[in-house]
């Protein structure tokens, strides 16, 4: 018998899987939201949404309808090196992420996971929609797999 490992959502361990077990478990995944809202289609540079530099955006398709998604910044190099330097000054030495201990670090990334948790459903839609990947692989695999990453 072949087995497949997933990630458990409350250890993050691996766990074995049969073929049989995994497609009952992908087969009672919840349908996906095919028309989700899409509130941030900026860029992300220094802590903030920023439109580009350019005032470019690009379209986004649904691989299986062709139809739009979103409209989303378009990064150019000056954006890519406004990106650069935010990054670079947040680990300077004296910066404020610089100076704050691991325990604080991991309360961050521990938040992070705790709101993917909570909005998994729409991340997994957006995932499905964006790429043409069934939703029920975003929801059970990829994005369980992305929060155990940052645990």
């Amino acid at each position: 018998m072949s087995f497949l490992k997933l990630r458990t959502r409350d250890l993050g361990k691996l766990i074995p899987l049969g073929r049989a077990s995994l497609q009952r478990k992908l087969a009672t995944s919840a349908k996906p939201n095919s028309n989700p809202d899409i509130h941030f289609t900026r860029l992300f540079i220094n802590n903030e949404f920023v439109d580009a530099k350019s005032g470019k955006t690009f379209e986004t398709l649904n691989p299986a309808s062709g139809k739009p998604i979103a409209r989303i910044a378009e990064a150019d190099s000056t954006d890519v090196d406004l990106a650069v330097k935010a990054a670079k000054e947040a680990f300077k030495l004296g910066s404020p992420w610089r100076r704050s201990d691991g325990a604080y670090r991991g309360f961050l990334l521990n938040k992070l996971a705790d709101l993917m948790e909570r909005d998994a459903a729409h991340l997994a839609a957006l995932e499905s929609l964006d790429n043409g990947k069934p939703y029920h692989i975003a929801l059970n695999v990829d994005v369980p797999g992305s929060i155990a990453n940052l645990r």
